[in-house]
């Protein structure tokens, strides 16, 4: 089990930073559109479909990198979102996701899944806590 709860650990340490970058506008154009910062929307893009999680079919991460039900769910509709606001996207740049017409429903959804997310690992943290030998 310790084993599982480090993966999981090793996971989410990237996969909810993505999450809260997205629900984060005025961050998203403070560092995705600097040219200088190493972080872009491409990276979250990686972070949600293909290194930490498949946010199409998000089923399987569960236990890996999504502790819940609720945060599979949310993060398919997270994939929704994201691949609705990549269609308005034709050059698939930063500029054309953020002013896609799809861009605010990726942004509530990213919101509704970061606070879920954070809610699970300090909950989460609370019991690993509490179960500590005093």
């Amino acid at each position: 089990m310790k084993e599982d709860s480090g993966r999981l650990a090793n996971f989410r340490v990237h996969l909810v930073p993505a999450v809260l970058a997205l629900a984060n506008p005025p961050w998203q154009r403070d560092v995705w559109l600097d040219p200088s910062a190493f972080e872009n929307l491409d990276h979250v893009f990686h972070t949600l479909f293909d290194d930490f999680c498949d946010a199409h079919t998000p089923e399987s991460y569960l236990g890996t990198s999504l502790r819940t039900q609720e945060e599979v769910v949310l993060m398919r509709q997270l994939g929704t979102a994201l691949n609705a606001a990549t269609a308005d996207a034709p050059n698939d740049t930063d500029e054309e996701h953020l002013a896609s017409r799809a861009w605010p429903e990726v942004v509530a959804i990213a919101g509704r899944l970061a606070q879920v997310m954070v809610a699970n690992d300090l909950t989460e943290l609370v019991a690993l806590h509490e179960s500590e030998p005093t």
